[in-house]
């Protein structure tokens, strides 16, 4: 005959729940401001030293090496990450990462055999830009996916800093929040403006950084396209041999040709090596969100 199970102590339920129940890594207070490389969320970073804004974390999603502007990637690593360390603010820099542990980066995906799908907002046959999914896929859920596993939930939001400013508040409202963070908005609380960035980033000893963005992105304007052309050819003829790839791709799809400005035109007929005639260089279009041009 079976013995009865012996009724389990307070003590070895415990034991057993500990054993079947996996631990949580706790979120408490979790405060972590996006960080662009940019003017604005620079700006918060020297806020963040003075202890003027309370945020001890900076997550900066680098898209790829091979993505991000190489200006933006070298003041990170030799201005911005040395500042941060010497005044106690953890600033981890973060990448998309597949299941097989590898890192993606947009370049590779854009660049990658068979593909498909064009992630980044090029311009259609109107000049207008495209639909975009790289501030979602490498900005926005690689930041998710940090928060997460260190605690954050709907049930316990983290507090995420998006560096906007005054004159565009405009952008505040254009991305979603998810269930597991609080958006804030800590420049426009202490009233500031675009144009007060370098004064405040000066102010510390820094350089002021270079505007943030992918290196081939859509939105650039021609002025940087030329000047990339003059200072940096290797790099404009990747742009260009980026856009003939996509639309090698296209023709093979019985699809219309996309470009990398909204003049309806290859990016090397666009931006002549002699000087171009005047045009219009109005910025009519930003990677907004407060992700990347922050």
């Amino acid at each position: 005959m079976p013995h009865p199970k012996t009724p389990a102590t307070p003590e070895h339920a415990h034991h057993l729940r500990a054993k079947t129940t996996r631990p949580k890594i706790p979120c408490g207070p979790l405060r972590a401001f996006s960080y662009g490389g940019g003017w604005q969320s620079t700006a918060a970073l020297v806020l963040a030293a003075r202890g003027e804004i309370d945020f001890p974390l900076f997550l900066f999603a680098n898209v790829g090496d091979d993505s991000e502007a190489p200006a933006t990637l070298t003041y990170v690593r030799d201005h911005a990450i040395p500042f941060a360390q010497a005044h106690g603010i953890n600033l981890r820099t973060l990448s998309r990462i597949r299941r097989d542990g590898s890192i993606e980066t947009l370049y590779g995906r854009l660049m990658r055999e068979g593909s498909r799908s064009i992630p980044i907002p090029v311009r259609m046959s109107n000049g207008a830009p495209g639909t975009r999914s790289c501030t979602a896929d490498f900005k926005i859920r690689v930041l998710g996916r940090y928060l997460k596993a260190h605690g954050a939930s709907a049930a316990n939001p983290a507090t995420v800093g998006i560096g906007i400013s005054v004159d565009e508040i405009h952008r505040a409202n254009n991305r979603r929040t998810e269930p597991y963070e609080r958006i804030v908005y800590p420049l426009l609380d202490l009233g500031i403006r675009r144009a007060d960035c370098p004064r405040i980033i000066q102010s510390a000893g820094l350089p002021t950084p270079p505007k943030s963005a992918c290196w081939f992105c859509p939105f650039r304007r021609l002025a940087y396209w030329k000047t990339l052309r003059l200072q940096d050819p290797d790099l404009f003829a990747r742009a260009c041999h980026l856009e003939d790839t996509l639309n090698t791709r296209r023709r093979a799809l019985g699809r219309d040709p996309v470009w990398l400005t909204r003049y309806n035109a290859p990016l090397q007929d666009v931006i002549p090596l002699e000087d171009p005639l005047p045009f219009d260089d109005s910025d009519d279009g930003a990677c907004d969100g407060g992700w990347c041009f922050t």
